[in-house]
């Protein structure tokens, strides 16, 4: 049994390692070699390090846009998360404390919002009629939108796991439905809502379809796009390309180290009672 554990662990360990770290490590030597060395697409080391040139020259390319797009980036996700936490977290406790007929086509609507693919006809002629095309409230929109049903499922699945008894006593001192949810309810989902955070973060910042289809425009460009566009300026100097995905998947791949166990804590803490 220990040595059917041990092979299992060192082929899970193996196949992270293919899979997660070999393509980050051709990423950054890549990104630290000349154009004409990059240009073989190998695991070699670079025969000159210019690591910190490329990164100069990619940031101030096209007149720093990639520091424009970390920008909008850093924006959309810091508003778009916030409200899903918000309005997820309330979503959630209604439909977890509250029985009624209502509820259950509320939670459809819910399900709905994960199994429905976007329309993005639609989509661009609503927000274009709501004066939100183009801008960065209405990625701001879309993105909780989009997010909105995961996070409530993660809230409501958590909420049921604190006991009724905590509303029943703030209900007795005198407590308004508010105060009790953010008095009361709010402090108890941190673990769910450091998950819900660090993965929808992970998410939004990453997201590339939803800044293409509704945010066009070069001021309004994202680090997602900026990949997309370099991809064609660099496109004999695959260094550059390489260090530009390199600061785009850093961020991320920072927010994953340092919070990984708050997700999995998250994500299992309302999968058992009691």
């Amino acid at each position: 049994m220990k040595r059917r554990q041990y092979v299992i662990g060192i082929t899970a360990l193996a196949a992270t390692f293919v899979i997660f770290v070999l393509p980050f490590i051709f990423i950054l030597l890549n990104a630290s070699k000349t154009s004409q060395d990059s240009a073989a697409l190998d695991f070699s080391l670079p025969d000159r390090w210019v690591f910190f040139e490329n990164l100069i020259a990619v940031v101030q390319a096209r007149d720093y846009i990639l520091l424009l797009a970390y920008w909008n980036s850093t924006l959309i996700t810091v508003c778009s998360v916030a409200l899903m936490v918000i309005f997820g977290a309330m979503v959630g406790y209604i439909l977890q404390r509250r029985h009624s007929a209502w509820n259950k086509v509320i939670f459809g609507f819910v399900l709905a919002g994960l199994m429905i693919p976007p329309a993005v006809v639609p989509t661009i002629w609503l927000l274009q009629q709501i004066g939100l095309f183009k801008t960065i409230h209405g990625m701001i929109l879309i993105q909780c939108a989009y997010g909105l049903s995961f996070s409530v499922l993660l809230f409501r699945q958590f909420i049921g796991t604190i006991p009724r008894d905590l509303d029943e006593a703030a209900r007795i001192d005198g407590a308004s439905p508010l105060q009790i949810f953010f008095r009361v309810i709010l402090p108890l989902l941190k673990p769910v809502t450091v998950t819900v955070i660090v993965v929808q973060s992970i998410t939004v910042f990453n997201d590339f379809t939803h800044p293409l289809y509704y945010l066009p425009g070069r001021e309004n460009v994202t680090v997602q796009l900026t990949l997309y566009n370099f991809q064609s300026q660099f496109v004999s100097q695959m260094n550059l390309l390489f260090m530009n995905i390199l600061l785009v998947t850093i961020p991320p791949l920072i927010v994953f180290l340092f919070f990984n166990r708050q997700i999995v804590a998250g994500m299992t803490a309302g999968a058992v009672k009691g």
